[in-house]
């Protein structure tokens, strides 16, 4: 497992500030609340800002430049849209921390780091052995995302990312 550069508590996996349990990134964590997507449109002052369900991923894309923190609100472990918000601000060259917040569960971890999460915040703190599992079950992947990792076919055929 990559472990994570930054620990909220100062050392290993555990919850830490701001509940965060897992973070994958040097840079320090941001130190104020995030705001409702139309607050942060309304105002010029804000870093950090929470995507709801519903809410459009697209209008933050001109923003993207000001934005330290975007967490991801999973309200509940069904609802699959935070891994598109996800994608898409990756995609459009978001370099800050994206924090997946909520209804979190260990099986979702390695799918959502794929999605380019990399910091955590569940709302009921998972145990620290089953995520390490969850992150290193497997090794290879076989098609390129939102994370660094290299496809399976491109390893095989001179280590390309892209088809």
């Amino acid at each position: 497992m990559a472990e994570p550069t930054q620990s909220p508590a100062g050392g290993g996996l555990g919850t830490g500030r701001d509940e965060v349990q897992f973070r994958f990134r040097e840079d320090d964590m941001v130190d104020h609340a995030a705001v409702t997507v139309d607050s942060f449109l309304a105002q010029s002052n804000a870093s950090a800002v929470r995507i709801e369900p519903g809410d459009d991923v697209q209008d933050l894309v001109p923003h993207l430049d000001r934005i330290q923190l975007v967490e991801v609100n999973f309200p509940g472990f069904g609802d699959g849209r935070g891994y598109s918000a996800a994608r898409t601000l990756r995609e459009n060259g978001y370099a800050g921390e994206l924090r997946a917040v909520g209804d979190v569960l260990v099986d979702q971890l390695p799918n959502m780091r794929r999605c380019g999460f990399d910091s955590f915040a569940p709302d009921r703190a998972l145990d620290e052995g089953d995520a390490r599992a969850a992150f290193e079950r497997w090794p290879h992947v076989y098609q390129p995302a939102a994370d660094a990792r290299t496809p399976i076919w491109s390893l095989r055929h001179g280590g390309r990312r892209d088809g």
